[in-house]
C-alpha cells in the first residue's frame, strides 16, 4: 500500500498544537488557594467522621507542606458504608424502582454540576495531586464531564435480547445491576479514574462504596457532594477516604460487595482476587500497571513522531499506567531521534503547576520522588546513557527533571520495571519482526504505540501486539466510547464504551412455557 502522505502527518501535528493553545487559552485562572470543603467521610447522603475517629494529612506534593486532615477510614467504617449501599439496593427503594431514564438524568445533572464547578474543581485536583492546572482543567475535567454523559445516555439503553430457543417457549435476556459494588481508585488521575468508575456502575443501577487514594482524597469528596445535589438517594454512593491495608482490604473482602473494580499497581492488584475469593468469590475487574512499546518506524514523520513520543512518555509526570515507557526507534533514524528526543526534554518547563507556563509539576509525593530516583540511579549503574536530566528538581516540593536514556539494553531495570515518571528510556531495534518479539518481552500488556506512514505496516503491527490498546501516530486518545484495559498481567476486563457495562451487570435468562391452541 502506497505510503501515507507526509503533509497529512504535519497537518495532523498542526491541528493538534491549534487546539490545545485554543482550550488553554479558554482556561480560566486557577483559584490558588482553593477553600477545602469537605474533609470527612462520605456515608448514606451524610458527612461523618470516621469510627476511630483518626485523620490522616493530606500533602501539597508541590511544596511537601499539609493541605489539611482528612478522616480515615476502615474496617468499620466500610462496614456501616457497605451496609448503607446494600440498603439503598434492596428491592422496593428509591433506587430500584427509579426509572432508567431517570438514573440517566442524574448522571446528567452530576455533570453540568462539574460543569458549574469546573475551575474549582480543577484548581483542587492541581492543590492536592500536583498535575499543571490547565491539564486538570482542559484535559482532565473534559474527559470526567464527557464519561458522566456518556453515561448517563445508556442508562435506558443497555437491554438484553428475545432468543428464538427449541420448543414452544418464549425465552429473554435481562440485563440486571450486578449489586454493591466495591471500587478502589488511584492516585493519578483522581478525577477520572472515578468517573470511569462510577459511570457504567450508576448507569446501570448499581450502588457504590468506593475507597479514594490516601495522596488524593479532595475531589472525589466534593463529587460526592455534588452527586447528593444532583439528586441521588441515600446509600448510592459512599466515598471512603483511607488506606489500601485497611480501608481497601475491608472492601475487597466483605461478603455484602458484590463486585469489585480496582486500578492501580500490579503488586496490590495480585491481592485483590485472593481477598475477593476468600469471602464470597465476588466478581473482580482490574486495570493495572504497563511498560508500554512506543514504536517509530524509519518512515515516520519525524517531527510528529518526536512530539507524540515525548507527551506519551512525559504526560501527566509521567505518571501514567500506559506511558509510552519503551522508546523503539529504528536503526536508521535512530540518532536522529535521539538528538531531537533530549533537546524536547531540554525545552520541557517544570515547576508550579499553577503556572501557566509550566508544563509540569511534581511526583505525587515523596515516596514516588524517591522510587523514580533510586530507578534513574539504576539506569547509570546498569550502563545506560543519561543524556539529560536525572536529579531533582530543588529541595521543596517532589519535582524531578524530564529524563531522557539512550542506549537501553532490554535487561536493564528501567527497561522492565515501571517506573511511573519522567524518564525515558530509548531503545534501537532493526526489524519489525525483532521489534515484535522485544516488545512482547514484558509481564505487561496494556498499551502500543506505533509511528509510521506506511498503513501496512501500521495495522502488521497493530494486529500483532498484544496490548489492550494501539494508537497509531498518536497517543493517549481517550474517549468515553473507546474501550481500555490490558492484556497478561496489565489487568482483566475493559472500562469505558459499551465493553464497560459488563462488568456491572449480569445476565440474566427467562424461559416462559407458551401455552398451545387446543385442537
Amino acid at each position: 500500500m502506497a505510503l501515507l502522505p507526509r503533509l497529512v502527518a504535519r497537518r495532523g501535528v498542526w491541528n493538534l498544537l491549534k487546539t490545545q493553545r485554543a482550550c488553554m487559552s479558554a482556561v480560566p485562572q486557577p483559584l490558588v488557594n482553593p477553600d477545602i470543603k469537605y474533609e470527612k467521610l462520605f456515608i448514606n447522603n451524610e458527612w461523618v467522621n470516621s469510627a476511630s475517629g483518626k485523620t490522616f494529612p493530606t500533602i501539597n506534593p508541590a511544596t511537601g507542606e499539609k493541605i489539611c486532615e482528612v478522616a480515615e477510614g476502615d474496617k468499620a467504617d466500610v462496614n456501616v458504608a457497605v451496609n448503607a449501599a446494600r440498603e439503598a439496593f434492596r428491592l422496593g427503594s428509591p433506587w430500584r424502582t427509579m426509572d432508567a431514564a431517570q438514573r440517566g438524568h442524574l448522571l446528567y445533572k452530576l455533570a453540568d454540576l462539574i460543569e458549574r464547578d469546573r475551575q474549582y474543581i480543577a484548581s483542587l485536583e492541581t492543590l492536592d495531586n500536583g498535575k499543571p492546572y490547565n491539564i486538570s482543567y482542559a484535559v482532565d475535567l473534559e474527559l470526567v464531564i464527557k464519561c458522566y454523559r456518556y453515561y448517563a445516555g445508556w442508562a435506558d439503553k443497555n437491554h438484553g435480547k428475545v432468543i428464538p430457543i427449541c420448543g414452544d417457549y418464549f425465552s429473554y435476556t435481562r440485563h440486571e445491576p450486578v449489586g454493591v459494588c466495591g471500587q478502589i481508585i488511584p492516585w493519578n488521575f483522581p478525577l477520572l479514574m472515578q468517573a470511569w468508575k462510577l459511570g457504567p456502575a450508576l448507569s446501570m443501577g448499581n450502588t457504590v462504596v468506593m475507597k479514594v487514594a490516601e495522596q488524593t482524597p479532595l475531589t472525589a469528596l466534593y463529587i460526592a457532594q455534588l452527586a447528593k445535589e444532583a439528586g441521588f438517594p441515600p446509600g448510592v454512593l459512599n466515598i471512603i477516604p483511607g488506606y489500601g491495608p485497611t480501608a481497601g482490604a475491608a472492601i475487597a473482602e466483605h461478603m455484602d460487595v458484590d463486585k469489585v473494580a480496582f486500578t492501580g499497581s500490579t503488586e496490590i492488584g495480585q491481592l485483590i482476587p485472593v481477598m475477593a475469593a476468600s469471602s464470597n468469590l465476588k466478581r473482580v475487574t482490574l486495570e493495572l500497571g504497563g511498560k508500554s512499546p512506543n514504536i517509530v518506524l524509519a518512515d515516520a514523520d519525524m517531527a510528529n513522531a518526536v512530539e507524540n513520543s515525548h507527551f506519551a512518555l512525559f504526560f501527566n509526570q509521567g505518571q501514567c499506567c500506559c506511558a509510552g515507557s519503551r522508546t523503539f526507534v529504528q536503526e536508521s533514524v535512530y540518532d536522529e531521534f535521539v538528538e531531537r528526543s533530549v533537546e524536547r526534554a531540554k525545552q520541557r518547563t517544570v515547576g508550579n503547576p499553577f503556572d501557566s507556563g509550566n508544563e509540569q509539576g511534581p511526583q505525587v509525593d515523596q515516596e514516588q520522588m524517591e522510587k523514580i530516583l533510586s530507578l534513574i540511579s539504576s539506569g547509570k549503574k546498569e550502563g545506560a546513557k543519561l543524556a539529560v536530566g536525572g536529579n531533582r528538581v530543588g529541595d521543596k516540593g517532589y519535582f524531578i527533571e524530564p529524563t531522557v536514556f539512550t542506549d537501553v539494553q532490554d535487561n536493564m531495570r528501567i527497561a522492565k520495571e515501571e517506573i511511573f515518571g519522567p524518564v525515558m528510556q530509548i531503545m534501537k531495534f532493526k526489524t519489525i519482526e525483532e521489534l515484535i518479539e522485544r516488545s512482547h518481552d514484558t509481564i505487561y500488556g496494556l498499551a502500543a504505540a506505533v509511528h509510521t506512514q506506511d498503513l501496512d505496516k501500521a495495522l502488521y503491527l497493530a494486529n500483532s501486539l498484544r496490548a489492550g490498546s494501539v494508537w497509531v501516530n498518536c497517543f493517549d486518545i481517550f474517549d468515553a466510547a473507546q474501550p481500555f484495559g490490558g492484556y497478561k498481567m496489565s489487568g482483566n476486563g475493559r472500562e469505558l464504551g459499551e465493553y464497560g457495562l459488563e462488568a456491572y451487570t449480569e445476565t440474566k435468562a427467562v424461559c416462559i412455557k407458551v401455552p398451545q391452541k387446543n385442537s
